[in-house]
């Protein structure tokens, strides 16, 4: 009897850590991803993201120079969504590459009452494929104006943002998921 309770606890510790694909950015990925460059703010960072490749191959690629001028310092490739993340969910998962700079992801629940409030975590892409897991108690609020914390299932929009310095961004991300 104790060898099946072992068994069942190994077993149910399995599915609490199993990832659900939240994006693999195959199908029609371009038109759920926006990007976005600090410009609508008065900035003066540049950049362009795309979907290249496709199919199993598809990755998102997020690009260009970030400047902090004229109260600037962002560009991000964002996408809103309507369907639910699990309330018992832990994190984020990205499989992801670039070019050694610090990159963050950027979460934005409904009762944020102001368009520059999220929650942030970052990850430094490397020059090789890797996997970041983000658990969602690594989520910083931006403003200590906003509620501190924020149910997975609130979550309705997410976005991968060179930020906060001048540089060069070139991040690829081939999946994103939750777990």
């Amino acid at each position: 009897m104790r060898r099946v309770a072992i068994l069942i606890s190994i077993i149910m510790a399995g599915q609490a850590m199993a990832e659900t694909v939240f994006e693999d950015f195959s199908g029609s990925a371009s038109a759920r991803w926006e990007f976005v460059a600090d410009g609508v703010m008065g900035g003066v960072s540049q950049g362009r993201a795309e979907i290249a490749g496709s199919g199993p191959d598809a990755v998102l690629r997020l690009r260009g120079m970030v400047s902090t001028k004229n109260n600037g310092g962002f560009i991000q490739v964002r996408h809103r969504f309507a369907n639910a993340w699990p309330a018992d969910a832990q994190g984020l998962s990205l499989v992801t590459k670039g070019n050694g700079q610090t990159y963050y992801v950027f979460l934005k629940t409904p009762d944020l009452n102001r368009v520059w409030y999220s929650y942030r975590a970052s990850f430094t892409a490397s020059e090789s494929w890797q996997t970041m897991r983000l658990p969602f108690s690594s989520f910083e609020a931006s403003h200590d104006a906003m509620p501190q914390s924020f149910a997975p299932s609130e979550v309705r929009s997410l976005a991968v943002v060179a930020y906060g310095a001048d540089y060069e961004a070139d991040v690829q991300v081939k999946s994103i998921s939750v777990y």
